[in-house]
């Protein structure tokens, strides 16, 4: 279809840098008409609603799950299809929560949060020219990674997944600064066309509902839509919305209704032979703020691809929605807080007593308010049978037996064992290889959310360069930062960014953790293998280990080392201007320089580039023969 402008604002900003595609349109289809629009706005609503319904059960689970990770797990869903509050049979009845799943979603957490792998880029062969893309390319995602906070952003998707079993990454353009971005989309906001698809890649078509302020579909889109109140759901600051058309009965800690809010909805469809290049449609209240393809080339071969990335804490075999492991410990922790309260009202009433009174012996309003005090006289009807309290025996054995057992099934269940949650060692275990095997178990329980983070971290990196590489048309200017107080400015285009073939540094962030990395130092350094032929370090080999174990920048004379190796470095690149003074450190310089002509760096071609640095790295060692 083309496009109208007064309907599409938002297609406006996207046009710009999108190449457009072929479509087969109708014959009529000169221009969007308001009746077609109405159809389309139509179309879209009947099918989210379609969707919900749907969507429905899993929506129902993901509330449950939320309810008893935040404490309050005394409710349950109803056969009318909503979460409802569990009220007291009895006004003495113990309903306290003892919460588990909060410390095991916290230690699943805490584990999960160290894989943050660092994507570099890998060239497609040893040529010169496809090293130096591969290295820009990585020196692009580095900076885009701290200009977005990709690490935060994916600390916030696995809150999700871990509570729901699913989230998902949206990646966009913002045609203003010029950037790609990076937000989380919580399971909430997401309808596939059906539940059962294996991959987003394998849906015919994805909405992604979301709410917005009216104020911000203003600024947006440019169209004014009354707002309405919408409940939304939240995690960690993240709201979405869930629960349309329905009513629930959750507690405030988890749903909140907000005023003045507008849904946008959202609706993607993978390319066909009718739009090679797919179809996006986006409503708002009874509007079409946008009808026309698919806006990004994010897939292989330039090919138009949905913009979101899905994580998920456990797969599901045949099932688009992942699954958590709160969900499978909610049955043992509604039994272990059942086991837990009634050993109380048990030891309650062992502590407090039942007393047994004839009746008319004694003013018993009285002994409700006051009880059996210390010291209390109890004048009792002469010849009535004495007061006494009421044998209760003992706390049954099988309670702590059964809380014991609870206990084990939840380490069983959750693969969060006693030595992760309580940060101690089990006392009947005194080897170190033995604990060692322990962490390495916990390790393999999570290797299936680790795979998945990463899965998603190499695709938004993917996704990320070919939004650069899309929309880049003029010299932009990043800054990459190495960490090791060290900048530096660069400029490119979308021509520049060849390569996105994206791999990692590390493949296991859990076991390679810094005191690993510290420990194989020490064992490298007592082994003699990082010193040189007379069995010394040398000054360029200090500053690597130090920078390695974190403390780079320890002491001064570390920083000197660091300041020539850097000296060396641009002179590098800048070798026509590259002088050698007296107070160079020439053994770094020296080593920096050879290392630049026998890295492969150099092109072979430019005999002039590699004759200068060979000329400098002689002035080095002129100096070095004039001081001995």
């Amino acid at each position: 279809m083309t496009k109208s402008k007064n309907l599409n604002p938002y297609h406006e900003k996207v046009e710009k840098n999108a190449s457009m595609c072929a479509k087969k349109e109708p014959d009529n289809s000169a221009k969007i008409t308001q009746e077609f629009a109405d159809d389309v706005v139509a179309s879209v609503k009947a099918d989210f609603a379609e969707r919900q319904k749907m969507r429905r059960p899993y929506e129902l689970n993901w509330q449950l799950n939320m309810n008893f990770t935040m404490g309050n797990q005394y409710c349950g869903i109803s056969p009318r299809g909503s979460i409802e509050q569990e009220d007291k049979y009895y006004f003495w009845q113990e309903k306290q929560v003892f919460n588990h799943i909060a410390t095991i979603v916290e230690t699943r957490m805490s584990r999960l949060n160290r894989v943050r792998p660092k994507a570099i880029a890998r060239p497609f062969s040893s040529s010169d020219s496809d090293v130096n893309s591969a290295k820009l390319s990585t020196k692009i995602l580095n900076s885009a990674r701290e200009n977005i906070h990709l690490d935060e952003i994916v600390t916030r998707a696995t809150a999700w997944s871990e509570v729901c079993g699913t989230a998902f990454y949206k990646v966009s353009w913002n045609p203003d600064q010029q950037e790609a971005t990076v937000t989380v989309c919580s399971p909430f906001e997401i309808y596939p066309d059906s539940n059962v698809t294996a991959s987003i890649d394998d849906c015919t078509s994805l909405i992604h509902a979301k709410v917005y302020s009216s104020s911000e579909v203003k600024d947006a889109w440019g169209v004014d839509i009354a707002g309405d109140t919408i409940k939304v759901f939240a995690i960690d600051g993240a709201a979405s919305v869930g629960g349309l058309g329905y009513n629930t009965v959750v507690p405030s800690i988890v749903q909140e209704a907000k005023n003045d809010q507008v849904l946008v909805i959202e609706r993607y469809t993978k390319p066909t032979s009718a739009y090679p290049c797919g179809k996006l449609e986006i409503v708002a209240g009874n509007q079409l703020l946008y009808y026309g393809e698919l806006p990004y080339r994010l897939g292989d071969n330039d090919s138009y691809v949905y913009p979101f990335v899905k994580q998920v804490s456990v797969e599901q075999a045949g099932c688009f929605w992942g699954t958590s492991m709160v969900e499978r410990v909610i049955p043992i922790q509604r039994a272990y807080n059942a086991v837990k309260n009634r050993k109380h009202e048990f030891l309650n009433r062992l502590a407090m007593g039942v007393l047994t009174v004839e009746d008319g012996s004694v003013d018993t309003d009285n002994l409700e308010e006051e009880g059996l005090s210390p010291g209390k006289i109890l004048v009792y009807r002469q010849g009535a049978v004495k007061p006494s309290l009421m044998d209760s025996g003992d706390v049954p054995s099988d309670f702590t037996y059964e809380e014991e057992q609870l206990l084990k099934e939840f380490n069983d269940i959750s693969g969060v064992s006693e030595f992760a949650r309580k940060s101690t060692t089990p006392s009947q275990v005194t080897s170190g290889v033995a604990l060692q095997l322990i962490a390495e178990q916990d390790d393999i329980r999570l290797a299936g959310s680790v795979d998945s983070i990463k899965r998603c971290i190499k695709r938004i990196s993917q996704y990320i360069l070919r939004m650069y590489k899309q929309f880049v048309s003029n010299a932009k200017l990043m800054r990459y930062a190495d960490g090791q107080n060290s900048a530096e400015l660069f400029y490119f285009t979308a021509s520049d960014v060849g390569s996105d073939d994206i791999v990692f540094e590390t493949e296991n962030e859990l076991s390679d953790s810094p005191a690993t990395r510290r420990t194989m130092l020490f064992d490298l350094l007592n082994a003699g293998i990082l010193s040189d032929s007379e069995g010394k370090l040398s000054a360029s080999a200090k500053a690597k280990v130090l920078s390695a174990m974190g403390f780079a920048n320890w002491e001064s004379a570390q920083d000197i080392t660091q300041m020539h190796i850097a000296r060396a470095q641009r002179e590098n690149v800048d070798i026509d201007h590259a002088e050698v003074l007296p107070v160079d450190d020439h053994a770094l310089h020296i080593e920096e320089h050879t290392r630049q002509v026998i890295a492969g760096d150099i092109d072979e071609v430019d005999k002039t580039y590699r004759a200068k640095i060979l000329a400098h790295i002689e002035e080095h060692k002129q100096v070095m023969k004039e001081n001995v």
